[in-house]
């Protein structure tokens, strides 16, 4: 299989991790060859995706599948180990809720680095401030979830991990961890992971 993808891209990180939580690394290659943010890398990424984003998987059969949900419970089911995401009940709910939070960190992380990149007479102070509080209430809402208990070894927990290393990454300046302790201790648990520390961004 091949995965179009990108070494920053927090969605992209989520799937490298899902690879290998599930004992999937020798079954899975990088797309090589083509450099990122170039014509040929958009043409390359709209050959497999029509939608032109990533991350993209292509099977073994040729057919692809996207984006980074559909990816991720795909080689969830193929892969080894314990469930990342659970067949019923509470905890499926659970997990399918928490990559929902954790993909829309990543993706109000990803508009404010998209905005800041504008020219400044051009940016939106009103959507910069409204990406910075969905951030914000994410994280609130995981603290206040975390006092029930840690968060599970699944899927979810793989996509808060992805968002906040992109946050901690792209946007510094944002200090969600101020006034979080439990969520600050969550995060540390799931960066000590070997999983995320092999998908590091490069500098990261």
């Amino acid at each position: 299989m091949r995965l179009l993808s990108s070494p920053t891209s927090p969605y992209a990180r989520k799937v490298r991790m899902t690879v290998l939580e599930k004992g999937l690394a020798d079954r899975v290659a990088s797309e090589p060859g083509v450099p990122m943010g170039t014509a040929d890398e958009a043409a390359a990424v709209r050959r497999v995706n029509p939608l032109g984003k990533i991350p993209a998987l292509v099977l073994d059969t040729g057919e692809a599948l996207y984006d980074s949900p559909v990816i991720c419970e795909y080689l969830d089911a193929i892969g080894t180990g314990p469930a990342l995401l659970p067949a019923s009940g509470t905890g499926r709910w659970t997990a399918l809720r928490l990559q929902a939070l954790g993909d829309g960190v990543a993706d109000a992380a990803f508009n404010i680095v998209m905005e800041h990149r504008r020219a400044e007479a051009l940016r939106s102070s009103e959507w910069l401030d409204r990406w910075t509080r969905a951030i914000h209430g994410a994280a609130d809402a995981l603290e206040e979830a975390l006092a029930a208990g840690p968060l599970a070894a699944d899927l979810g927990a793989i996509a808060i991990a992805a968002a906040f290393g992109y946050v901690d990454f792209r946007l510094p300046q944002i200090e969600w961890r101020a006034g979080r302790p439990r969520l600050t201790a969550a995060f540390a648990d799931l960066a000590a992971r070997p999983s995320f520390v092999a998908t590091a961004p490069p500098n990261g």
